[in-house]
This record gives C-alpha cells, sequence and structure tokens, in this order.
C-alpha cells in the first residue's frame, strides 16, 4: 500500500518543524501563483531537451479527467422475488440480472438479508429485490430472515413468488399466499425447476395456489425466463410508489467492511433508525452486499453493508467464498470505505488485510473503532498506544471511536467520511506542486548514489480518486526518498484519510 514502512533510512531522515504559515493578501496570492505559473512554464519547456514516450505529452499537459456523478433519477419499481429456502430465488435473480450477483450455494438459508439490485429487460429499469426464504413459525436468526421477506413485500411495486414445481405447492407456499393477498400487491407466480418439457406438467399443479398462471421457469438453464419477465413487467408500474428517487449528482458511496462479528450490520440498523439488515452473534451472518440510501446532516449516501473478510479468498469455500468476492467488488465500487475494528480485542491481521484490500483499490478510508464506550479508561490508554503501532502505516486515515449498538459518536462518521472524500478529490496545480516539490529538494536533496545525484525535472498530478502523482526524473528516485515526498505532500496539503500514488519516470537527454 501506499504509505508503507514510513521509517527512513537515517542520512533520509530531515530535522524540519512544519513552518508557522503567515495569512497571505489578495495581492500576495496572485503574485505567488504567478510565479507558481512562470516556474511550470520553464520547467515544462526544459523537458524538450528530454526523451519523452507518447502518453508522456499528455501527463505533461495535464490531460486528465475527473469522474463526474450520476443525474437524478425518477424511483424505479421494485419487483420483490420472495418463496420458501431453496426455492431458487437467488438462482432466478442472478439469470434476470444476467450476471452472477447474488450469493448462490445448493443448500437452505444462504441469503438472508433483503438485497436490492438494479436491472433492465426489454428497455425497462426496475429494481429487483432478493429475499431469504420465508419459512412458517421461524425461530432465532430464521425468524429475522422471515421478517425482511414480509419487509420486502410492503416496499415492493409487485411480488414475483418462486415455488419448486417439482416439489408441488406445500403448506408453508399456502401461508406465503395467505401473506400476499393480505399484502394486496400484484403478484406473478413462479414455478422453478422446471428444465424441460417432459417436465412442464408439475407446473400445472401450482394453478391450486389461486394466483393465476404458473410460469413454468428454469432458473439454474435460462429456460422460460423471458416470458416470465414479460408477466413481471406487465405487473409493474412505470415509477414506484415505494422506492426513492436518486439525488441529481448522486449520493456519495460508502462501503462498511471489516472482519466478522464486528459490527457492520448494526452501525447500518443505527444510522437507519431501523432494522434494515439481520443481526445475529453468529459470525457471517451477511452474505450479500446490502445497499441502502441514508440520510444524514441533510445529505443523502449510500451505504452498502458488506458480508465480513474472514481470510484469503482463495482459503474460502462455498458462500463464504462468492460473498468474499462480493465484498471485494462493493470495495471497488465504493467511494469510501469504513474499516470496523473491534475495541475490545487487539488488532488481528485480518483487520490489517481487510485496511490493505481498501488502500490497494485506491478507496478513500476511515477506520472506525467499534465498542469504545465498553472500555475502562485504564484499557483506553493502553488500547490508544495499541493503535499508534497498529496503524503505523495508514497514520493518515481519520479515526473515529463509537459504539454501534448505542449509538454513541456514530454522529462523528459523516465529518470523518467528508474530510476523506474532499482529499481523496483534491488536485494540486502543476505551478504549485513544482513549487513545493523545488523547495523540498532545495532543502534535502536526493543523496549521492554511485557518486550520482538523480534529480526532479517536472512533476504533475495524473489524476485524482485516488491523488496520484508522476514524477520526471533524471535517475531513480528511492523508495526511502518517495515515501519522504509522500509523507511531506500530506504535512502540506492535507490529504486526510486518501491513499497518495507517486510514480516515477526516469528520461534521458536527447542525443544531438
Amino acid at each position: 500500500m501506499s504509505g508503507t514502512d514510513q521509517t527512513l533510512p537515517d542520512e533520509l531522515v530531515p530535522d524540519v518543524t512544519a513552518p508557522v504559515v503567515a495569512e497571505k493578501t489578495a495581492a500576495e496570492a496572485a503574485d505567488e501563483t504567478e510565479l507558481d505559473a512562470a516556474r511550470e512554464r520553464a520547467l515544462r519547456a526544459g523537458m524538450a531537451d528530454y526523451e519523452l514516450e507518447d502518453d508522456d505529452e499528455e501527463l505533461l499537459n495535464g490531460e486528465f479527467a475527473d469522474e463526474a456523478g450520476e443525474p437524478g433519477s425518477a424511483p424505479l419499481p421494485v419487483l420483490a422475488v420472495v418463496g420458501r429456502p431453496n426455492v431458487g430465488k437467488s438462482t432466478l435473480v442472478n439469470r434476470i440480472l444476467g450476471r452472477r450477483e447474488a450469493v448462490v450455494e445448493d443448500k437452505p438459508g444462504v441469503t438472508r438479508d433483503r438485497v436490492n439490485y438494479r436491472a433492465e429487460w426489454a428497455g425497462r429499469h426496475f429494481t429487483v429485490i432478493d429475499t431469504g426464504g420465508w419459512e412458517v413459525d421461524a425461530k432465532g436468526i430464521a425468524a429475522r430472515v422471515a421478517e425482511q421477506a414480509e419487509i420486502a413485500i410492503s416496499l415492493a411495486d409487485a411480488v414475483l413468488f418462486v415455488v419448486d414445481a417439482q416439489v408441488g405447492p406445500t403448506a408453508t407456499d399456502e401461508r406465503v399466499v395467505k401473506l400476499l393477498r393480505k399484502a394486496g400487491k400484484p403478484v406473478v407466480l413462479c414455478a422453478n425447476k422446471v428444465d424441460g418439457p417432459r417436465t412442464e406438467s408439475d407446473a400445472t399443479d401450482l394453478w391450486s395456489l389461486g394466483l393465476g398462471e404458473p410460469h413454468p421457469v428454469s432458473a439454474l438453464h435460462g429456460r422460460g425466463t423471458g416470458d416470465l419477465l414479460d408477466a413481471a413487467m406487465k405487473a409493474l408500474p412505470t415509477i414506484s410508489a415505494h422506492g426513492a428517487a436518486i439525488p441529481v449528482g448522486g449520493p456519495r458511496r460508502v462501503a462498511l467492511v471489516g472482519r466478522p462479528n464486528v459490527g457492520k450490520s448494526s452501525l447500518l440498523n443505527k444510522v437507519l433508525g431501523s432494522q434494515r439488515v439481520v443481526v445475529d452473534d453468529v459470525a457471517g451472518t451477511t452474505r450479500d452486499p446490502v445497499d441502502e440510501l441514508v440520510m444524514l446532516k441533510g445529505k443523502p449516501w449510500w451505504f452498502v453493508d458488506t458480508a465480513g473478510i474472514r481470510r484469503r479468498v482463495h482459503q474460502t469455500s462455498g458462500a463464504d467464498f462468492y460473498a468474499s468476492l462480493r465484498t471485494q467488488a462493493a470495495i471497488e465500487k465504493a467511494e469510501v470505505a469504513v474499516v470496523l475494528v473491534d475495541a475490545s480485542v487487539k488488532m488481528t491481521e485480518q483487520d490489517t488485510r481487510v485496511i490493505s484490500q481498501v488502500v490497494e483499490a485506491g478507496r478513500a478510508l476511515v477506520i472506525a473503532y467499534n465498542k469504545w464506550d465498553l472500555m475502562d479508561e485504564d484499557r483506553r490508554s493502553f488500547l490508544e498506544r495499541e493503535i499508534d503501532q497498529d496503524l503505523v502505516q495508514v497514520q493518515w486515515a481519520p479515526r473515529i471511536n463509537f459504539s454501534a449498538k448505542t449509538g454513541w459518536h456514530t454522529d462523528r462518521m459523516v465529518p470523518a467520511l467528508e474530510r476523506a472524500l474532499a482529499s481523496w478529490e483534491t488536485r494540486i496545480s502543476t505551478g504549485k506542486l513544482n513549487a513545493f516539490l523545488g523547495e523540498l529538494v532545495a532543502s534535502h536533496p536526493h543523496p549521492l548514489r554511485g557518486g550520482k545525484q538523480p534529480r526532479i525535472l517536472f512533476a504533475t498530478q495524473a489524476a485524482t480518486c485516488p491523488p496520484r502523482f508522476v514524477l520526471f526524473t533524471t535517475g531513480f528516485l528511492e523508495a526511502g526518498y518517495r515515501r519522504y515526498i509522500e509523507r511531506m505532500l500530506r504535512e502540506t496539503f492535507g490529504f486526510e484519510g486518501t491513499p497518495i500514488s507517486i510514480s516515477v519516470r526516469v528520461r534521458e537527454k536527447r542525443r544531438r
């Protein structure tokens, strides 16, 4: 990760303190900007004497694009996929989406939360909700899974009721029918696991449920899903009566990540003020990433609750393997990740691996210590020292201490997120960047190696989100000196909560 190993060799450690910056007048600031621009032009002109590659010119001319937010849109119609456990709901959702998004395994109870996905069929966009299996008189975690399925029905514009055609209608299916009639939503009946013409007769038994025509489908092979979706589109309105419109510019996307049982789902439920996701003492309750639009301090945020990262992906299997892949994808889709750590136990290798995943993905980072309110004063003093040691590689990340269960200090999360995102998007002008490096090199030049001293010819910021800098030099810069440049960049320009990438391009003078 960038910012690794903050220790410098003795000859590279400058004995400097942060300078006191006096306030400048508008005229002084304008003069300084003009001076920086003049320096940039002079250094840029000097690069004509060096051998450059094709993409060097683009970087030198400052050609890069920042990401723009998505435009606002009307609320999409919502289709909830419900049924008893192991009838193929998640497999059908993946078939509708055209990709393996929902976690699937050949055993009941893999899906536990209600999970939203954006889908499209015949030019129409809609939201499909995958739900956990609904069971009669369920206890424990199964009861909370069934409760989430019932909430999905209440928030849907239409329901896709999935029944196993090979088994036929069961007492549980009949109880679900009563639940659907009580909700009063349009229902499309899916007779799943009809894999060929010989088994189509199995679907006719489902007329007895009184929900109209059963549509024979094989979610596994895709047979009949087109006709099923045509029927679902007829049942869905054009604009949802329940879905939420996405604000113009798009809400910022936040991934809640960490190892199992650190309180990710509890935190999402607390900021929402409702039991949106299933919470249980059993580690690994969440399997699919759960997206939810949250309004905090007057601003919209997409919060994504993810599965706990247990160990390296290649060491997992079954549902845990696919859950780990979905978590990695959720990190890459997010703009900022909140890594939750259990303050009641010592930080583990899994915790540091999660932090590394976020940094390597180039996402803004906030570290949140949960269960802090349970710590006594003596333990807190020791814990602070442990944290300083554990987080030596990411001292630039903002840190909050809170309690997901009680809500204590959760209000500190939004300011930390905003600081991290602002740094993630920071752009330094080329003139100011080169002026900074000129002063840095003049005060603390790169040490001589083999009688030669590499010079920094020109520098530019090649990208934001995260900030990426490219240095054109006359020779290779040692890793220790690059870390020193990064540290001084952070001291001068902030960059709190974002990884920084610094790459070096060694260029030689043109031969006359």
